[in-house]
């Protein structure tokens, strides 16, 4: 069922049922009164990744304080992606960026992974989460990806899940279009991993070809930036071997 985009969304800590009450967070408090100017009583959507999507609605205000009500539920709680976006950090502005489009692309976890030529070392894991649920608030999703802490990519490899396909994006491919190596691949369990604004080094290269569990696939005859590669190979990923 699609999110209905007539009311404002809201991702909340709170237990949500039927008659259920709770504060809003001053940052939404302030957003609710002072930006939408929504009256008491104005309906909202809710949802805390956990109990579905709840159509709510102003219960009181204070000149800094909102109370919603949740009045019945809009949409139930569904199952979760299963699709891993492993990525290099970049810089800031841009990794926002990549985030939030990788939520509304359908990932179902985040996992940062540090190689030999990623320029940022730290993600900022509490900036990468606050994205997400900007994401989900936009985009209509109500299970929130998790994100994980930075890792090494050979970490990364070792500790693998074999039984899941993991697809790299390789600037080394001899050929352009990707379609024919996803269309091939037989398992369910997904996981992409798209690597710096310098690519991989010839060492990673070498060593993700040499894995069993690992597909390389190309983007393209042009080079593409790192936050154009993330949303590209989702968007294959997705229309060809996805839930699209």
């Amino acid at each position: 069922m699609r999110a209905n985009y007539r009311l404002q969304r809201l991702f909340v800590p709170d237990p949500l049922s039927e008659g259920s009450g709770f504060e809003a967070s001053p940052q939404q408090s302030h957003y609710l009164l002072h930006v939408l100017r929504l009256p008491d009583g104005a309906e909202l959507l809710v949802f805390n990744g956990r109990d579905g999507e709840w159509r709510a609605r102003i219960a009181s205000r204070t000149k800094k304080a909102v109370r919603i009500e949740a009045v019945g539920l809009e949409r139930p709680q569904p199952e979760a992606s299963d699709l891993v976006y492993c990525f290099a950090p970049i810089k800031q502005g841009r990794l926002d960026y990549l985030v939030q489009k990788a939520v509304e692309m359908g990932a179902g976890s985040l996992q940062p992974v540090i190689t030999q030529h990623t320029q940022v070392a730290k993600a900022g894991t509490e900036r990468l989460r606050a994205n997400v649920v900007e994401a989900a608030e936009q985009c209509g999703i109500l299970a929130l990806p998790d994100v994980a802490e930075p890792i090494k990519l050979d970490a990364l490899l070792s500790g693998w899940d074999r039984t899941r396909r993991l697809i790299f994006c390789d600037e080394g491919a001899e050929t352009n279009n990707p379609v024919a190596t996803l269309q091939a691949i037989d398992e369910r369990k997904l996981a992409l991993l798209v690597g710096p604004e310098g690519g991989f080094s010839e060492d990673e290269r070498r060593m993700l070809h040499a894995l069993p569990f690992v597909t390389a696939i190309p983007l393209g005859p042009r080079i593409l930036r790192a936050d154009t590669a993330a949303v590209a190979a989702l968007a294959i990923i997705q229309a060809t071997i996805g839930d699209w």
